[in-house]
């Protein structure tokens, strides 16, 4: 007599598998599939374009192609029919929203796990780090923990956050428990350089323009610190904004560098001496660890108390942009510095590794699913991380 082989576990992710969508949230998605194991779980996603290698020759993998129209309905399909056992990652769209309605209403077994990576409610004392009103307005618009956010946290299965400041806000905001993994870093593209840093500092922002990134003070330091090279890497809504800014300072030590793909904002990273990242709302900004895994020292905002810099030790978090200003101006006046913190950042990004993270994953999925298969009970308690 053979043994009949386990079913496998199905999970539906609203995430994208295109190679070339570099958002940190479809990153942190691509990167857990690809290393779940072929035997165990069947994973379907969206593709907007050419997918991720290791997911196209993934063995039980569905890529459900986007096109201009009739996507909702035609990945609501492969929610309903059959259901899913997890649907994980759950964003903001019309697929979340209809498919959380039918959810509700049919009673459906499948399990929510629901994974925040921005801070809810940020911490009081905003104002006194961003004196001007834009900034200040920033903030306000860029509320998390409503609308379907906050009906992912309360109708989920299992909250994951990725960090401990995340999950900490995520209770302060809604009551609920969140467990905590942390995002990995993809060493294919972020690893250290060989050689030594250059004779003047080139000082490096990576990604999205839009208020709450505050792009405009990177272009304020560039026309401050004229001996020293700054380089944008991104694009978005405040992009012209601040080319006009920098035409206007007359900043000609500022090179814009649009979007890049992994392995060019790599080659980037190495080849920079100072990251510097003013945004003021975030989870626990991917970019930072793939900066500190390239030997770069990361200059952030305290504010959203980012695992992945030490201050003091790997880089520096700020508490104002006084703060974050004199930073810069310390570490690119100190070669030796800016080397030990090199030295201490590669170190620490080393402990985020996306094999140990998938596995953890793994984990809460199986969990997850054993705990809806058997019965319907009060929401799975995370384990202590």
């Amino acid at each position: 007599m053979t043994r009949s082989q386990p079913r496998l576990i199905t999970i539906f992710t609203p995430s994208d598998a295109a190679e070339s969508n570099t958002n940190a949230q479809n990153l942190t998605v691509k990167e857990i599939v690809a290393r779940l194991p072929e035997d165990q779980f069947h994973v379907t996603m969206l593709c907007e374009g050419d997918p991720d290698p290791r997911l196209a020759r993934r063995r039980n993998t569905r890529l459900v192609r986007w096109t201009q129209h009739g996507n909702t309905l035609r990945l609501l399909r492969h929610c309903l029919l059959p259901p899913p056992d997890i649907y994980f990652f759950p964003r903001s769209g019309p697929l979340d929203r209809v498919f959380f309605d039918v959810r509700k209403r049919m009673g459906l077994k499948t399990a929510l796990v629901t994974y925040i990576v921005m801070a809810m409610n940020q911490a009081p004392g905003r104002d006194s780090i961003a004196k001007d009103t834009t900034a200040k307005d920033t903030i306000a618009q860029d509320t998390t923990g409503q609308g379907m956010i906050r009906r992912s946290v309360l109708e989920a299965d299992i909250v994951i956050g990725n960090s401990k400041h995340v999950a900490e806000t995520v209770f302060q905001a809604l009551k609920v428990k969140a467990g905590v993994i942390y995002d990995g870093v993809d060493r294919r593209h972020y690893f250290p350089r060989e050689r030594a840093g250059n004779p003047t500092p080139v000082v490096l922002y990576a990604g999205s323009f839009q208020p709450r990134k505050r792009v405009e003070l990177v272009v304020q330091q560039a026309a401050r610190l004229p001996a020293f090279q700054f380089r944008l890497a991104g694009k978005g809504e405040t992009e012209q904004q601040c080319r006009d800014l920098a035409q206007r300072l007359g900043c000609r030590n500022l090179s814009f560098l649009g979007h890049l793909s992994s392995e060019m904002l790599g080659e980037e990273m190495r080849r920079a001496d100072i990251f510097f990242f003013p945004s003021l709302l975030e989870g626990n900004p991917q970019v930072l660890l793939q900066a500190a895994a390239c030997g770069l020292p990361c200059l952030a905002m305290e504010l959203y108390r980012s695992d992945y810099v030490l201050s003091g030790r790997t880089g520096f978090l700020a508490g104002s942009d006084v703060e974050l200003s004199e930073s810069l101006e310390r570490l690119a006046g100190d070669a030796a510095l800016r080397a030990s913190f090199a030295v201490a950042a590669v170190c620490h990004a080393n402990r985020f590794d996306w094999e140990t993270i998938a596995g953890q994953w793994s984990t809460v999925f199986q969990e997850v699913v054993a705990r809806r298969r058997s019965y319907s009970q009060p929401r799975y308690q995370p384990r202590a991380s």
